[in-house]
């Protein structure tokens, strides 16, 4: 298994509960992002630069990953992508996306979308907090604990 870092907009605490995850558990994790990343030296943890342009990091993702790696992103449309090639995605806010919810945020992202086209102003999302941290942090403590058993 492998752990793959959507990196141009993971939050940097999200990025330290991951690498020390990796190098506990002897995991490789690699961050991909069109910025140069420093990451800490480690034989477990690296980053791959890309160019910069759309969907460019998510694209080089996708086509690195196996069946059972573990991607963490923001991303809807790259994390379903990554279900659909047998990987798991984990959202920055300890959310899983399954095949079950995807398409319910595939379609909320989309009109979202479209509201936005319409000069409509919609939001981002709220900054993320101690509770989202350590929902994170659960999550993948627990999917690393059954991966590893």
């Amino acid at each position: 298994m492998h752990i793959w870092i959507d990196a141009d907009a993971c939050p940097v605490v999200i990025k330290e509960i991951l690498f020390r995850a990796a190098e506990r558990l002897e995991i490789p994790l690699t961050l991909v992002a069109n910025k140069l990343l420093g990451v800490p030296r480690s034989s477990w943890i690296r980053a791959i630069q890309v160019s910069r342009g759309f969907d460019v990091a998510d694209n080089e993702i996708a086509r690195r990953l196996e069946p059972g790696d573990l991607v963490v992103t923001a991303d809807i449309p790259l994390a379903a992508d990554v279900i659909g090639r047998g990987g798991h995605a984990l959202n920055p806010r300890g959310e899983f996306y399954s095949p079950d919810n995807i398409r319910e945020r595939l379609a909320t992202r989309d009109f979202l979308e479209k509201l936005r086209e319409t000069g409509v102003q919609t939001g981002g999302p709220a900054p993320l907090d101690n509770t989202d941290k350590k929902r994170f942090a659960d999550q993948l403590d627990r999917f690393l604990a059954k991966v590893k058993s």
